[in-house]
């Protein structure tokens, strides 16, 4: 196998539990939401945004719906770089006043530190807006883990399932796709992933799935289901 020079990887089943981004992240951003636009529309980052929103939703026309909409898309979890945006202010002030701190698994940050002393350039691509990634790994409860990073990717680069996505962060990177490893639960994202040159690996925590991915369910990928079993894969 080549020598992998960097490891990207996703959040969500990954580097963290499921549960926290859905029980925890999620009810507090829809909770938070309505003050939130009721404090802050008029200012010109967020007035921005929901302009975007009404232009590309025309019906979401006045703050009310713009919110009634973004908590619908919380409830669907949809992917969408507006609402996005929007939960990572919101967590922001979640975060600074201590009102939870975000779930790292142990083995996600024993091998994190290890691959950054060793010389691994790390990086994370998530669905999530990289101003929430960072808080994300900034406020872990293992403590703030984002110097460990070299850079962080969102939808702004591409969607997750799309192959120019992975292309886009290799040439940001830097390295030959083939010495970047993915770690995601996602077997989709793996595919585009592999697609674009990139190796893979399927992290299929027990914690997060009832029911593993083996055989044909891992689309081909290896599998693990901890961090501490993918060392083989950076040698």
């Amino acid at each position: 196998m080549t020598t992998i020079q960097a490891v990207v990887t996703d959040i969500e089943g990954t580097t963290s539990s499921i549960t926290f981004v859905k029980d925890v992240l999620f009810p507090y951003a829809r909770q938070a939401l309505p003050d939130f636009v009721a404090r802050n529309a008029e200012e010109p980052d967020v007035r921005a945004l929901l302009d975007a929103l009404t232009e590309e939703v025309p019906e979401a026309a006045d703050d009310a719906a713009r919110v009634a909409l973004l908590q619908t898309w919380i409830d669907e979890d949809r992917k969408h770089t507006v609402l996005k945006t929007l939960q990572g202010m919101i967590w922001e002030a979640g975060y600074r006043e201590a009102e939870f701190t975000s779930h790292m698994y142990p083995d996600a940050v024993e091998a994190l530190q290890r691959w950054y002393a060793e010389g691994v350039a790390l990086y994370v691509y998530s669905s999530g807006s990289i101003a929430a990634q960072k808080l994300l790994f900034g406020y872990s409860d293992a403590g703030d883990l984002t110097p460990l990073f070299s850079g962080f990717f969102d939808t702004t680069t591409g969607p997750k399932r799309d192959t120019a996505s992975y292309r886009a962060i290799a040439q940001a990177i830097g390295d030959a796709p083939e010495e970047i490893l993915f770690l995601s639960d996602v077997v989709e994202e793996l595919d585009a992933a592999r697609q674009a040159g990139l190796q893979t690996v399927l992290v299929d925590r027990l914690e997060d799935y009832a029911q593993p991915r083996t055989g044909e369910a891992t689309g081909g990928h290896p599998r693990v289901t901890d961090f501490s079993h993918i060392a083989p894969a950076l040698e």
